[in-house]
């Protein structure tokens, strides 16, 4: 009778036991990603439409992005939005335009360093200095190396920036960006964002151009510069409904996993940044990617099947067309012409394998199988 007790208590046991472990790891496949961040970049400041889209997503995202300077420059939002994603045990990015909200940033979530990665500080850096006169870093400049030169040196300057004010009236600010871990996203010019100082780069996929093009040149960047990088799903129109279709948003997600990023966002805010758009449809897409990426694990040896291609050191060309200027500055050459159409061959025959990069000769580490230069000379490794 004894025997036979025992052993029913052993069973109970080892039942007990096999349904804890099958139980842990559901939770794990559920909220666990060991490579991937992923989750939504909020623009908006409404405290409670948060909370509600932190309980809808939680269960298949693991990062969000507090994206609103109504709340990062307001030390109780910021206080209530931090305590429930970490209540959640959601990983956080705090957004920054401006070195005076630094100090509130940092009083509030330094009780939450195990949730809060760092700051997305500014945005669009290089897109801006290719599209938008009065945003430029870079005015005037003698030659691409004085524009690549003044470009990363403004915009250093700004992320170490410890005073603000003018020549009259300078405040001394406790924090400068550079004393955070520095995310930004951006559509062009992200080699030069890294030199500058940014640890993370989100290349944007959005309006009509093209993402393979945009992920080639992001992770191209940040490979050679050993930085991480990833996506944010931007808007595709300028009007309502803003964002591509949930089936759309799916294969943008799994198109940035498959190139190996290592955040994927998606951004949710109407043009009014008072309240989201996204809607049924993407919520269903997020959660049946985020299943995707718990059952199909990368290859960790991706790098060494590459073939990065090489252009002109300090070329600043945004690859958007001919109507796209160097540095925002000289007017599309043949050269621009011709590399755009060579990239785009290369990118139907290598896909997800192509990294475009910067250089007038290789590197001595040599990572990549194959550096095709603008030039026409082909290098392979053995």
């Amino acid at each position: 009778m004894k025997k036979l007790y025992a052993a029913a208590i052993l069973c109970f046991l080892l039942f007990a036991s096999l349904f804890f472990i099958s139980v842990s790891l559901i939770s794990v496949q559920k909220n666990e990603s060991p490579d991937l961040f992923f989750g939504i970049d909020v623009a908006y400041c409404d405290v409670e439409a948060i909370k509600t889209l932190v309980d809808e997503v939680s269960s298949y995202t693991n990062l969000f992005v507090i994206g609103s300077t109504g709340i990062s420059d307001d030390s109780v939002k910021l206080e209530e939005v931090c305590h429930y994603l970490a209540a959640q045990d959601m990983k956080f990015i705090v957004y920054a335009h401006d070195p005076r909200s630094l100090e509130v940033i940092h009083n509030v979530t330094e009780k939450y360093e195990d949730n809060f990665l760092g700051i997305y500080y500014l945005d669009e850096q290089g897109g801006k200095q290719l599209d938008f006169d009065e945003l430029r870093w870079v005015r005037e400049a003698e030659n691409y190396t004085d524009a690549a030169n003044q470009f990363v040196e403004g915009l250093n300057d700004w992320l170490n920036r410890r005073t603000f004010g003018n020549v009259a009236v300078n405040v001394t600010i406790p924090y400068a960006a550079s004393d955070f871990h520095l995310y930004t996203s951006d559509y062009a010019l992200y080699w030069f964002d890294y030199q500058a100082g940014y640890d993370v780069v989100f290349a944007e996929f959005g309006w009509n151009y093209s993402r393979q093009l945009n992920a080639a040149l992001c992770r191209g960047a940040a490979t050679s510069q050993n930085k991480e990088w990833g996506v944010i799903i931007a808007w595709t129109y300028n009007h309502p409904p803003y964002i591509e279709s949930g089936p759309e948003l799916y294969d943008d997600m799994v198109l940035a996993y498959e190139n190996g990023a290592n955040y994927i966002l998606v951004f949710d805010t109407n043009e009014n940044y008072t309240e989201g758009i996204l809607k049924e449809q993407h919520f269903e897409a997020m959660e049946q990617f985020w299943q995707y990426a718990q059952t199909h694990p990368r290859d960790s040896n991706q790098i060494e099947k590459r073939v990065a291609y090489v252009l002109p050191e300090d070329y600043g060309y945004g690859f958007r067309g001919p109507e796209d200027k160097i540095w925002g500055l000289w007017e599309t050459t043949n050269l621009s012409t011709e590399m755009s159409y060579h990239l785009g061959s290369y990118i139907k025959e290598y896909g997800t394998n192509l990294d475009i990069i910067y250089g007038s000769e290789i590197t001595t580490n040599e990572i990549y199988r194959k550096y095709i230069f603008w030039n026409g000379i082909v290098v392979s490794n053995p």
